[in-house]
Parts: C-alpha cells; structure tokens; sequence
C-alpha cells in the first residue's frame, strides 16, 4: 500500500516548518518567493494532495454556501440558483442546494445540516418567514440572505420585488383594457411574501378605477399547475364569468389557460388571462401569457453578492434590496366595450 503524503512530509522534503508549508497552501503574503518555489517543488515531487476540507477547517471557512428552496419542482427556482452560482463561482464558493418542499421539518434538518457542514453562510430563498424559522436561524450563527421573501421582523437581509405594486400593475393594466369582472387566482391567504400583497395589489387597482371588490371573486391556490386548473374549473361552473383573470404565479395561470380552453373557450375571446414571474413556460404557451416578470437571476445574483459582502465583514446598512419587476404585455389579454 502507498504511504500517504502528510504535510510534515512536505516541510521535511522542503526543508522548512509545517506551518511554513500551510502558509504556502493557503496563499500567506508573508512567505518569501525562494521559499515558495522551494515547498511547491517539494509538493510536486511527493504528489502531495492537500485536504481542502481540513485547510479550510483551520482557517475557519469552508468556501461554501448552502441554498435553501422550498420546490426543486418549481420552474420559479432553478434561474434564481443560476444566478447565486454564477457569483458564487465568481468568488470561488460552491453551493450546497437543500430542497425544502414547504415543510417545516425539512427546514429544521436542513439548517442543522448545513452548521455541520460548517458552511459560511446561508440563502433562503421564498418560503415564508415565521417565528420557528427565524429562531433556527438565530440558533445556527450563520449569515443568512433571503431571497424572494422577507422577514416581518427586519432582522435578515432580503432580496425582494414589490409584490403589492407588481400586483397592482398587471390588474391595473386589464382595468385601462375595459375589463370590470376580473377574478383572482391568488396564493394561500396567510402567506405574507407573495399571497397577502398580491391580493392587495389586486384590490386597490380595483378601487383605483372605481370598481366593485367581490371577495367572491378571490381563490386561493398554491401556486401549482393543478390548483390554477381546478379553480378555474370552479370559475367556469359561474353563470356570470369573468371577463378576466388575474393569477398570482405563472405556472397558476398556465393551468387556468388549460382549463380554459378544454372547455371550448378562447383566450383571450372570452377570458383573458395574467400571470406572475415571467418564467419560460408564460412565453410558449398558446397563446403567450402577459405576466409580470421577476428578475429571477438577479434576484439570485444579487443575494449572493449580499452575501459575500457580509462574509467579508463590511457593512450593509440597507436591510431589503427590492429590485425591479416588468409587465411583459403577450397574446393572453384584449380590450373589452365598456357597458
């Protein structure tokens, strides 16, 4: 069997201390050049193939983040994790990625997870912020970015969209179309990142142009293909129907347009439809559905770089980044006669 090279191999071979040789290993400005090329030479010739790990162990970092999402299933989340990689890999850092699938349990073993994979910090990214979760945040000591989600209680630093003005733009814009039954397939009702402001948003663009809130007109879906596809189902049993809806993800409105037109209806002839995000899947149905597009990557980027800030210890005085969204206006939507 083949000896394992250690590190006291090296300082032995190079004729120098061990703590010269991890100095060198960890790129110190302090070691001489001579004395470099000397234990570089003394590497190469004993093949000696350092522990990452262990290194960054001593060194108290591990140059890893861990990446937390609620979906893996979700066409919401993979442009979001491309753009905290890009800057991860740009600083040298790799991403452990943990499905969450919306369970509280997972979360807790996740975070547990990642302390004893001692990573050097943490993004959230979406799910909703409780009291529970923000305890296991504080327990674990590690900094945590959130990302499409925010904390009510101001103590994490988040990467967001105004999901209420967001809201209000997309109904708005079927208001000034002529649209005045407008129904809304919203997330779940006490959800304080996406489903509370987005339903605001609906309703003040309502009152806004002197229309009528019907609660009657609000559903509640968990933002899935199959729950925009039954609600619009129930929608559609109405002997009065709308005129348009308004859903609160993509992936809802592209179920709601599925049930649609199964039903032998056309979009947006008789019912024209917004969604919410902006992902792929808006873009190519037919026909293509307006929507309101987050600036997923971005959003990504941005709390990574967030993220390293922190981890370098420089100050961070803003504690919400909001960065623009986009009403994207497609083939889903047309004006209507006014009474």
């Amino acid at each position: 069997m083949n000896k394992i090279v250690t590190i006291k191999d090296v300082a032995k071979k190079a004729n120098v201390g061990v703590g010269t040789v991890s100095r060198v290993l960890n790129h110190h400005p302090s070691v001489k050049e001579k004395t470099r090329l000397k234990v570089m030479e003394a590497i190469q010739a004993l093949e000696y193939n350092p522990n990452a790990i262990a290194r960054s162990l001593k060194a108290k970092e591990t140059r890893s983040v861990g990446v937390m999402i609620p979906d893996i299933s979700s066409a919401f989340f993979p442009e979001v994790v491309r753009g905290i990689e890009d800057v991860a890999s740009a600083y040298k850092y790799h991403i452990i990625l943990c499905n969450i699938d919306l369970d509280r349990e997972k979360e807790k073993v996740s975070l547990q997870m990642l302390k004893e994979k001692k990573v050097d910090g943490i993004i959230f990214i979406s799910n909703t912020v409780d009291e529970g979760l923000r305890s296991g945040f504080k327990k674990i000591e590690i900094p945590i970015v959130l990302v499409s989600t925010r904390d009510p209680a101001n103590e994490f630093k988040s990467v967001i969209i105004d999901n209420a003005m967001a809201a209000y733009e997309a109904v708005d814009y079927l208001c000034k179309l002529g649209h005045r039954e407008i129904a809304m397939i919203a997330g779940q009702k006490d959800d304080p990142n996406a489903g509370i402001p987005r339903v605001e948003g609906y309703k003040r663009a309502l009152r806004e142009n002197h229309i009528q809130v019907k609660e009657e007109w609000i559903y509640h879906g968990d933002y899935r293909y199959k729950s925009g596809y039954d609600i619009m189902q129930e929608i559609l049993k109405k002997e009065k129907l709308p005129t348009a809806v308004f859903a609160a993800s993509d992936t809802m409105a592209v179920g709601a347009a599925s049930a649609v037109l199964h039903r032998g209806y056309h979009i947006p002839g008789h019912i024209s439809i917004v969604g919410f995000d902006g992902i792929e899947v808006s873009e190519y149905f037919y026909p293509s559905i307006t929507t309101i597009r987050q600036p997923r990557y971005d959003m990504g980027a941005c709390g990574m770089r967030l993220l390293m800030k922190m981890l370098k210890g420089e100050n961070v005085e803003e504690n919400e980044v909001i960065l623009k969204h986009e009403l994207i206006k497609r083939n889903s939507c047309r004006a209507v006669r006014g009474d």
